[in-house]
C-alpha cells in the first residue's frame, strides 16, 4: 500500500503518470525554517517528517502481505541563498520573481519513504535559467493568479515556461517530484521490506 503524504495536486499528477497506485493524504505540519537549517536539509527533514506524520496515522493496518510505504516530498527554490517558499501574497510573488529575473537559481525537492523499517531520504536538485522579465509581465503574470501556490511563485509547466529557456537536471522535479529519483527510493524502500 503507497501513500503519497502530500497535498500538490501536480505530485500526484506525477505519481499517476509513473502508473503508481496510491492515495493521498496531507500532513499539516509546522514548516518553519530552523535555525541555521541550510536549504538542502530544510527539505529533506520536511519531506520525512510529512511520510512519518502519514505512516504514524496508518501503522496498525501495515501488513506482511501489502506493507505500507508512505512518500513525502518538499520542493522550495533557491537563489542566493535565499530559500523562496510560496508566497503569502502578490506582493511577495512579485518580490521572488524579481529576485529570478536574469539569473540561475536551484530547485531542490527532499524525497522520503518512510516503512516500518524506518526512513530513507534523498535530495534531488535542478538548476533553473530565468531571462530577464519585464516587471509588466510580472504584473501580468501575477493576475492569473498562477504563482501564488507555487514555490519560487511560479509553474515551469505553466506560463512562466515563457522565461525559461535553460535547465540542467530534472525538468519533473521543478514541477514538483522527480519521477525517476522518486521510483529510485521507492524500489529501494520495498527491497528493504523484502529483506525483513
Amino acid at each position: 500500500m503507497l501513500i503519497l503524504a502530500s497535498a500538490s495536486p501536480r505530485r500526484r499528477e506525477l505519481l499517476t503518470q509513473a502508473a503508481l497506485n496510491f492515495t493521498v493524504e496531507s500532513a499539516d505540519l509546522n514548516e518553519d525554517l530552523l535555525p541555521d537549517e541550510g536549504a538542502a536539509a530544510y527539505v529533506q527533514r520536511l519531506a520525512v517528517e510529512k511520510a512519518q506524520a502519514i505512516w504514524n496515522r496508518h501503522q496498525s493496518h501495515d501488513s506482511g502481505g501489502d506493507p505500507l510505504i508512505v512518500i513525502g516530498a518538499d520542493t522550495a527554490v533557491v537563489s542566493e541563498s535565499n530559500i523562496l517558499g510560496k508566497p503569502v501574497n502578490a506582493a511577495d510573488a512579485r518580490r521572488m520573481l524579481q529576485l529570478l529575473s536574469g539569473r540561475t537559481h536551484a530547485v531542490l525537492t527532499g524525497l522520503a519513504a518512510v516503512t516500518r523499517k524506518g526512513a530513507i531520504s534523498e535530495v534531488e536538485i535542478t538548476q533553473v535559467t530565468f531571462d530577464v522579465i519585464k516587471d509588466s509581465e510580472i504584473d501580468a503574470y501575477i493576475a492569473t493568479g498562477e504563482p501564488l501556490d507555487k514555490a519560487g511563485a511560479y509553474a515551469i509547466q505553466g506560463y512562466a515556461a515563457r522565461w525559461i529557456p535553460r535547465i540542467e537536471g530534472c525538468y519533473f522535479n521543478v514541477v514538483g517530484l522527480p519521477i525517476a529519483r522518486t521510483i529510485s527510493l521507492l524500489d529501494e524502500a520495498a527491497a528493504g521490506l523484502a529483506g525483513s
